[in-house]
């Protein structure tokens, strides 16, 4: 699945691209060496991705100035497009250190869900909150009983972000923040210090994600499909 979602990557068209997987044991690298794809091995106890993703960055002798795009490894249908978007905000957004994504909602369950994150942007697209609760509120529609959305709908976020690798590198070193805790999201802690998030509007919800062996069946059912509906 890592090697799918490397092969996915390559398929974008930010250049240059250099695409490398960060994995923690010998047997992901081994694998990616067996498909072509660049590969290092880094540390088994990071407590984050993003940890992980700054080992990678220092272990390539990548400079402050370039950027990186974190993307998971169970996320074979992941759309190239949304990955040269989120790659493409850092260039947009010069005030920003990392930038990341989101897309309409367009039903009540998911935004009452607090497994589904929400976000809110200012007027330049940058990030207000990442929330766990159904943000921004319609208070006067839910108020009247309404089953409707708001309109402008409210934004699910999207788990990709790009990183300035400067920032990258002193991110892990950054103090928990009081609301990142509670939330438990990691990117509010870079909100709490006073970086700014740029996000990426996507007009598509992402493909399907693999966190569960009923996933998995799923996302093999449409990759064996003669004319997979995610292919560009």
């Amino acid at each position: 699945m890592v090697v799918r979602v490397a092969q996915r990557v390559l398929c974008g068209s930010v250049s240059p691209m250099r695409v490398v997987v960060a994995g923690d044991h010998p047997s992901i690298i081994q694998a990616c060496i067996d498909h072509g794809i660049d590969a290092v091995l880094t540390r088994d106890n990071h407590a984050s991705g993003s940890d992980r993703l700054a080992e990678a960055a220092q272990i390539l002798d990548l400079a402050d100035d370039e950027v990186v795009v974190n993307v998971q490894g169970d996320e074979p249908l992941i759309d190239p497009a949304l990955i040269d978007a989120v790659a493409n905000l850092l260039l947009l957004h010069p005030q920003a250190a990392i930038g990341t994504a989101a897309h309409a909602m367009d039903n009540l369950v998911d935004f009452m869900n607090p497994n589904v994150v929400k976000v809110v942007l200012d007027a330049k697209g940058l990030a207000l909150y990442f929330s766990r609760a159904p943000i921004a509120w319609w208070r006067d529609g839910f108020a009247s009983h309404t089953r409707a959305m708001s309109d402008p709908a409210p934004l699910r976020h999207i788990g990709i972000y790009s990183y300035r690798v400067g920032f990258l590198r002193g991110f892990p070193k950054l103090a928990q923040a009081p609301i990142e805790v509670t939330e438990s999201l990691e990117q509010l802690r870079a909100l709490w210090h006073g970086y700014k998030i740029a996000v990426h509007v996507s007009p598509d919800a992402p493909g399907m994600g693999v966190d569960t062996p009923e996933d998995l069946i799923r996302v093999r059912a449409l990759l064996s499909s003669p004319t997979p509906s995610f292919v560009r």
